[in-house]
């Protein structure tokens, strides 16, 4: 086998559609695109949400709500997963990361929340604290560290 003997399988590659080349051709005169109107134009064509002059189901539909640009998301982790590390250990997004407490850290980090309880003492560094996660890590002799 050599490089000037390969060739593509057989079927694969078409000739281009020659349109225009005149009525003989089959594709001749309007080249395939119809008579009139808009699409049988240079650049005739529109929009995909187009709907033919109807109002278009995105203006049909009531706005409802308010998007806060400004809202912080957060990876949120409760006190009863941190029960998985071994007591006096440094708990940051990374740790929890490679545990596989959370899949990767969010935009504003991890924010630390109450739900559960926690019976070992360790140092947790996090984003944010809830007062009631704050309180349930001291109380279990570990320090919660805002970083």
């Amino acid at each position: 086998m050599k490089l000037n003997n390969l060739k593509p399988a057989s079927g694969y590659k078409k000739d281009r559609k020659r349109v225009g080349r005149g009525i003989g051709s089959g594709r001749g005169y309007t080249s395939g695109r119809g008579a009139n109107g808009q699409n049988s134009r240079a650049g005739g064509e529109v929009r995909p949400t187009f709907e033919g002059g109807q109002t278009p189901l995105f203006r049909r539909f009531p706005k409802r709500g308010f998007n806060n640009k400004f809202k912080k998301e957060y990876n949120e982790v409760n006190v009863y997963q941190l029960n998985k590390f071994s007591a006096d250990e440094t708990v940051n997004p990374e740790i929890l990361v490679e545990k596989g407490i959370i899949d990767s850290v969010a935009k504003n980090g991890v924010k630390i929340l109450g739900k559960g309880e926690i019976s070992v003492s360790l140092n947790v560094q996090a984003n944010a604290f809830t007062a009631s996660a704050r309180d349930k890590i001291e109380a279990a002799g570990g320090k919660p560290e805002v970083i």
